[in-house]
Order: structure tokens, then C-alpha cells, then sequence
């Protein structure tokens, strides 16, 4: 099942187990994935509807690179070799990278707000350079 069918709880309850995923990834890509619709909320208080669609546009990739994540270290325990672990790389590659624009928008959108939802805007950014840091430093980690 994708994690994103599952209900939040569900998704805790998962990241708690004993299991090789869901873990760091999956739960890093989603949390840039929630920095990203804060992102849209504020651009939308913005007024700016292309922040607001490149928003939910990252935040839809970075839920599926969370699925990603959950499927590429299922590969690599199954079968250890050269492919594999260049998909536990990549994907939190990826992950810090679409980390790093939702970091940037919110950053552009923030300083167009003068209402509390300049609160979101400034959450957002602090979680998607939450996000970039740890993906870049599992990254690292599966490299080796």
C-alpha cells in the first residue's frame, strides 16, 4: 500500500515497527511534503498562484519519492549490489533537491506576507531545510 493511502496514525505506527521501511527517507520526504503545502497555503494568501502550483506540485512528487524510498531499500536488502544502492542514493537526492526549492519558495512567498500565515511560511522553510539536511546526510550514509 502507498504511504500515501494510509491515514497518519497508520503511517506512525508503521515508521515505530521493527521493519527495514518505512524509515528515515519516507519519513524525511514527507515532512518536506508538508513544508510544501504550507507553502501553498501561504502563496495562496500570497495571491500567487504559480508558487501555490509548484507547491502542490512538490509536494506530490516528494509523497511519491517517499513511496520510492520504501521501495528502493526494500530492493537493496533483498539484493545488495550496484543498482540497488545507487537507488538508495539517489532518492534522497532527489528528496533534498525538491527539499531545497519548497525551502526557497517559502522563503520568496514569506516575504510577501504581513498576516499570520507568514507563520506557515516561515514553518515551511525550517522543515524542507530540515528535510534537505537529513536526506543529503542519508544520502551519504547509503553511499557507503
Amino acid at each position: 500500500m502507498a504511504l500515501s493511502e494510509l491515514q497518519v496514525g497508520e503511517f506512525l505506527a508503521a515508521l515505530g515497527e521493527k521493519t527495514p521501511a518505512p524509515a528515515s527517507g519516507a519519513a524525511t520526504a514527507l515532512t518536506a511534503a508538508f513544508a510544501a503545502a504550507l507553502v501553498e497555503l501561504a502563496a495562496r494568501f500570497a495571491d500567487d498562484d504559480h508558487t501555490a502550483t509548484r507547491a502542490k506540485a512538490l509536494a506530490a512528487r516528494l509523497t511519491q519519492l517517499a513511496d520510492e524510498d520504501v521501495q528502493a531499500y526494500a530492493a537493496f536488502m533483498e539484493s545488495k549490489n550496484d543498482e540497488t544502492r545507487r537507488r538508495i542514493v539517489e532518492v534522497p537526492e532527489e528528496i533534498a533537491a525538491n527539499a531545497d526549492e519548497v525551502a526557497r519558495l517559502a522563503v520568496n512567498v514569506r516575504a510577501r506576507l504581513s498576516s499570520s500565515v507568514a507563520g506557515d511560511a516561515d514553518a515551511a522553510a525550517e522543515l524542507a531545510r530540515a528535510a534537505s539536511r537529513v536526506a543529503h546526510r542519508l544520502a551519504e550514509l547509503n553511499s557507503k
